[in-house]
């Protein structure tokens, strides 16, 4: 069994717990504007602050000029990922035009081709760290980290055995060069905000 097998098995023996904390956390009195995610069975909890949210729109509607308004593209999106209890809720996600949600209503992380996670202060360790590393066990084509604290993207390719291959490192303000992955784009970031 490969450490991919290993994961995956391990994802989908954790989904019914997942699905009962999520049910949790959908009855808890969470303030508007705030998004819950899991992360290695931890709850993290984060509001959702104007920089952040505009800079998904951002590369929201940079996909959807790319792909059209028809796009599999989702935000804040439960998808569970290889790994201990990892329900994420990615900033955005980016699926094969062939993806359907499995018999449960969940999306696969199998058919997931793009990621973007704007980094939050209080849980930018996740999105560098543990969510990374799921990403790249999942076998995620292209994983951008817009960090408007550091003024910087960090686009991760080329997964192979749990890792990322690949990392190029962009400053605000130059553009992002995707042409040749899945996402063929080529991403402006001149107006992201920062921190």
């Amino acid at each position: 069994m490969t450490v991919l097998d290993d994961r995956t098995a391990m994802a989908e023996s954790d989904t019914g717990r997942l699905d009962e904390w999520f049910e949790l956390l959908e009855r808890m009195p969470v303030p508007e504007g705030f998004r819950a995610e899991i992360v290695g069975g931890c709850f993290y909890m984060v509001p959702q602050r104007n920089t952040h949210w505009q800079i998904i729109r951002r590369v929201l509607r940079a996909l959807e000029d790319r792909f059209g308004r028809d796009v599999l593209v989702f935000s804040d999106v439960r998808i569970d990922f290889p790994g201990k209890q990892n329900g994420f809720c990615p900033d955005i996600a980016m699926l094969k035009d062939s993806a359907e949600p499995d018999e449960t209503g969940h999306w696969r992380h199998q058919d997931v081709e793009f990621i973007a996670e704007v980094i939050s202060e209080g849980t930018a360790a996740n999105d560098y760290g543990p969510k990374r590393t799921a990403y790249a066990v999942a076998e995620v084509p292209v994983y951008l980290i817009a960090d408007p604290y550091q003024g910087r993207c960090h686009v991760h390719t080329d997964p192979k055995e749990g890792d990322y291959t690949t990392v190029t490192n962009v400053a605000f303000g130059t553009n992002v060069n995707l042409t040749g992955t899945v996402v063929d784009l080529v991403l402006k970031t001149g107006d992201f905000p920062r921190d």
